[in-house]
Formats: C-alpha cells, structure tokens, sequence
C-alpha cells in the first residue's frame, strides 16, 4: 500500500513492532517479580541485565517447538529467562543454570522458587564454563543458552556445541548490542560476536539465523 507519504518502511522492525512484541509477552506475576530485582541489580551489583520479555517469548516458543526436556542456560538476568524457558519446556524437563556469580545463582534460585516450581526441575550449578562444561553430557541437550558478555564464552564454543544434540539450538543474547558490522569496533565484546558469528557461518553442520528481538539472538541449529 502507497500513500501521500509514501511506501510502508521495509527493512526491519520498527520502535512500535518492539514494544508491541514486548507487550504481546505477557509475563506471569513470578516474572514481573524477577525482571525487577534482576533490573534493580543491574545498577546495583552490575550483575546482567534480565532478557526483554519478547527474547523470553521466543525462547519459550523454541524450547516448545523441539519438546525439550533438558536445557542449559549460562550466564544471570535474575533466572528470567530460565523461567521462560521452563514455560516452554516439557512438564518432565529439567533446567540446568550455570554461573560463576555467586550473587546470579542465589537470584535464579529465588525466581524459581517464587515461581512454585519443584525442586527436581532446576539444577543450579557454580562454576566458570571451563570447570563445569566438561562435567556435563554431550549431546544430551535440547537447547544451550547463553547471555551475558560473550566474551565469557566465545573461546568455549565448540564445548557448548558440544552438549546439543542432533536437532537442537545453541542461542546466544545480545548480539544486536554490538556493532558487529562495523569493522572500526574493536572492543572485546563486538570482537567476541564477530569471532561467533564467524565461527557459526563456517560450521556447515549447523542451520543459523540472526533473530532481531530485544538484543537479539545468535540461533544455531545442528542439522538433523
């Protein structure tokens, strides 16, 4: 449709199709509960910031849409998106939330148990990724996700592929936080993403996109 004005904007999502997919996400009380002690924390502790609820939303959908039944989540956001997760999750699953922040985990625990989830569906784990990733199974996930600064786990890569098996995700937060297409940034985190997104376009065996929601997903699938 052409007006006066001109053609519709093409391109991408515009400002308002942001706050609608945000709006659109409507977060249990639990939730709400947790993205405010986890966005006072922010400013506070320096801790992560919690996903956008349409980032949770979707994890939701693609932890739903591969039935899964055992998931990683590294890195904090207060347990936010651990609890997206789990609504996307079968009844039987069990979450798995790493992190080398003593003040994440004791958040997340807390989130989960505000939510009335039984003790059997979450396992909290202490640890940096190098102690605790060789501990885990390989290939015995259905989805793997990371936030937090990526260059906290860009160099563990092929160990974090390591633990998704045939047909599930590794996804990764926060891309669109960076200036990965401008090669005059150089700081840590825009050189993690891009040593990423590098890595994940040269692996034939994996289906990938870039998902515009919020700060954005890094979504890696293995072929099945």
């Amino acid at each position: 449709m052409t007006t006066a004005a001109g053609p519709p904007p093409t391109g991408g999502p515009t400002p308002d199709a942001a706050a609608y997919a945000d709006t659109f996400a409507a977060e249990t009380p639990a939730l709400v509960a947790a993205r405010h002690r986890a966005t006072a924390a922010v400013g506070a502790l320096g801790t992560v910031a919690p996903v956008e609820p349409a980032v949770g939303a979707t994890l939701a959908v693609l932890a739903a849409g591969v039935g899964a039944r055992s998931v990683v989540t590294i890195g904090g956001g207060g347990g936010v998106a651990g609890l997206w997760l789990l609504q996307g999750m079968r009844p039987d699953g069990v979450l798995t939330a790493l992190d080398a922040d003593p003040t994440e985990l004791r958040a997340a625990r807390r989130t989960f148990t505000d939510a009335g989830l039984p003790s059997g569906r979450t396992r909290l784990i202490f640890g940096t990724l190098a102690e605790v990733l060789p501990r885990l199974s390989t290939g015995a996930y259905d989805l793997v996700c990371c936030a937090g600064p990526p260059a906290e786990y860009s160099k563990q890569l092929p160990a974090l592929l390591g633990l998704v098996r045939t047909g599930g995700s590794l996804v990764m937060h926060g891309i669109s936080a960076s200036a990965v297409a401008d090669r005059s940034q150089r700081d840590p985190q825009t050189v993690a993403w891009r040593e990423l997104v590098r890595a994940v376009k040269d692996d034939e065996d994996l289906v990938r996109a870039v998902v515009p929601v919020g700060a954005g997903l890094l979504v890696a699938t293995k072929r099945s």
